[in-house]
């Protein structure tokens, strides 16, 4: 059965920790009673409850005592929340500490707007040396959970609530810089898709439009400097899809790395939500879905510039 982010990064990171006695993992009180770290290690698992700074504190002086710790709680309060705490403890400090931090986006949907989040990777990007990634897929999700536990390197791992995804085939067993799906040739326009929803609409509208897809998992400045060199080499048009303000999102990240190369945005735009839904529903209601795709694409293969819309759509940077 296909796990959701959230549940394959909690499976891979129980069996990690058979092998590796420095794995501990703390959560703000999401575990439950049945989390299967918390059966496997429950001399290694700590429930904070909601006291997210603290929790990252916490991760800073085990990191400090030769352990490898896990984080994991809802990305706006890991991200916003914690702000402080995770600038000093993965940024001054550089310390050791992964962030789980699922609910990103709006994916809590009926939890509301105090439980979504549209701003982490613009916070957490603006800080020097976070490792950030958005895995789509369990196989992605796992890799990346592998990687960290490995590097010893602060990371921030965004993920969303229960939906699961099928995973994108992997060309081994590292994750790939870009991962392409290549279709047209270079002169039209590519889809950059981040992240699960984002990539999950990339998907539909590339298989309706036939265009390249590039999709990328590190999100980070460095990882993103590479991947533009690469998506330049092949692409001069892009729209790039995310869940995630226009505002310190990637796209505006890809458009100022790529300045010869035109650069769309298609985000959650500018608005709060204010009524209820799924998932997918709330993110419609924020400009955030398949026709805002398409519609992305068509004017950037005609070369019209973008319009800045409550759709976000952000105007294109070519020179």
């Amino acid at each position: 059965m296909t796990l959701s982010g959230r549940d394959a990064y909690r499976e891979e990171l129980t069996a990690l920790a058979v092998e590796d006695a420095s794995i501990v993992c703390l959560e703000a009180d999401l575990g439950g009673k049945n989390h299967p770290f918390h059966i496997a290690h429950p001399d290694r698992f700590f429930n904070v409850g909601i006291a997210e700074g603290a929790m990252v504190d916490m991760a800073a002086g085990l990191a400090a005592g030769g352990y490898k710790p896990f984080v994991s709680t809802f990305a706006p309060f890991a991200a916003l929340r914690a702000a402080e705490s995770l600038k000093l403890t993965l940024g001054y400090l550089n310390a050791g500490v992964t962030v789980v931090a699922p609910y990103a986006g709006v994916s809590g949907a009926w939890f509301g707007t105090t439980h979504h989040c549209l701003e982490d990777l613009a916070v957490l990007r603006s800080v020097p040396g976070v490792t950030i990634a958005a895995p789509y897929g369990e196989a992605e999700m796992r890799a990346v959970i592998r990687s960290a536990a490995r590097s010893g390197r602060p990371h921030y791992i965004r993920t969303g609530r229960n939906a699961t995804y099928e995973s994108l085939d992997l060309p081994g067993t590292e994750l790939p810089l870009v991962n392409w799906d290549f279709a047209a040739g270079p002169e039209d326009v590519c889809l950059v898709s981040v992240g699960e929803e984002g990539t999950r609409l990339a998907l539909e509208a590339r298989a309706t439009t036939g265009v390249s897809h590039a999709h990328l998992v590190y999100l980070d400045h460095e990882h993103l400097a590479d991947a533009a060199a690469e998506l330049s080499r092949r692409h001069t048009r892009f729209v790039v899809v995310e869940e995630h303000r226009s505002q310190g999102g990637v796209a505006e990240a890809l458009a100022l790395l790529m300045p010869r190369c035109e650069v769309t945005s298609v985000g959650a735009g500018q608005e709060w939500p204010s009524t209820g839904g799924d998932h997918q529903e709330v993110m419609a209601a924020l400009g955030l879905d398949l026709p805002a795709v398409l519609a992305a694409v068509a004017r950037a293969r005609h070369g019209r510039p973008a319009a800045t819309t409550a759709a976000g759509y952000a105007p294109a940077c070519a020179h």
